[in-house]
């Protein structure tokens, strides 16, 4: 099966100095797929090389089966991209904005209306489609970006950060989006710095394939696996220690000790060997546990 998404020995060189550094990874076609890392990790320059807007230094990259340098216009109208800026002309209507977005890929009449008409229909926006864009909220436009990424009908969707800065009840609807598609078979490619949200969409629901997570630092792929294949390798029980505290009221002394164990059975066992267990805590581990492990830092 060719896959949705190649990257071959990939690197992107600034000033000679490696931004990504030797990057390989495939996603399945029908697969969601995380990419995360810190600010600086090499994510940003992933995509962009993936969506066609820099070339790589050296390496392989392949889209939807086209390289991306040799073949740049076909892999271009097999994706769709949602970037994290907002990036639909406020001055347009909703109309307008998925009107111009289909002209210019060519969608010919009346397809071209049936479909804006349906992805419209789709992200809950028909009935605004004559409002002016700068008066929507920030989740409608980030939904009206949706509609306008999947109006030439993709097969790999690109989500840089879909849901930063929204409510938390806009963010949950636009899960609901996201999963939707994947269920229906589209290819995504997702980068967030909102660890539910990936735990969210990477988990396992219904029928479908837990999607898998790939963290970045320094420009290399450091970690890769569905959530569960994460938790195994990394350890699914966790033994949290306060420690550093001089004054209990002063909260900027307090940290946290974070000891990873195969299972919370044997994280458990551990806590209850301890003569001394004040300021310790047993749990099961999570993802922003695991990341924060590999990387040595929380995102910022």
């Amino acid at each position: 099966m060719t896959a949705a998404v190649l990257l071959d020995n990939v690197y992107k060189f600034y000033n000679k100095v490696p931004v990504v550094n030797d990057l390989s990874f495939a996603i399945a076609p029908g697969e969601i797929f995380a990419l995360l890392g810190p600010n600086g990790a090499g994510k940003s320059t992933t995509i962009r090389m993936l969506t066609t807007l820099t070339k790589p230094s050296q390496g392989n990259i392949q889209v939807a089966g086209y390289d991306v340098v040799k073949q740049p216009i076909q892999a271009k109208k097999s994706i769709g991209v949602v970037l994290q800026q907002i990036s639909v002309d406020g001055d347009l209507s909703v109309w307008e904005s998925m009107e111009l977005h289909g002209r210019l890929h060519h969608i010919a009449n009346p397809q071209r209306q049936r479909l804006i008409n349906q992805w419209l229909e789709y992200v809950e926006l028909a009935d605004r489609r004559d409002d002016i864009v700068k008066t929507l909220s920030g989740g409608m436009k980030r939904r009206l970006q949706i509609a306008r990424a999947l109006l030439h009908r993709p097969q790999i969707l690109f989500l840089d950060e879909p849901t930063v800065g929204l409510d938390p009840q806009t963010r949950r609807r636009l899960w609901e989006i996201i999963r939707d598609l994947n269920k229906q078979g589209m290819t995504m490619l997702l980068t967030t710095h909102y660890m539910d949200e990936v735990e969210y969409l990477c988990g396992a629901f219904e029928s479908a394939q837990p999607g898998r997570i790939g963290i970045m630092d320094g420009g290399k792929l450091i970690s890769l696996g569905t959530l569960q294949q994460l938790r195994s390798t990394h350890g699914e029980g966790l033994v949290m220690k306060q420690v550093g505290v001089t004054d209990a009221n002063n909260d900027s002394a307090r940290r946290w000790e974070y000891l990873f164990f195969p299972s919370l059975e044997a994280a458990n066992t551990y806590l209850n060997q301890q003569p001394d267990k004040t300021g310790m805590m047993v749990r099961p581990s999570n993802l922003e546990d695991i990341f924060v492990e590999l990387t040595g830092r929380q995102l910022d």
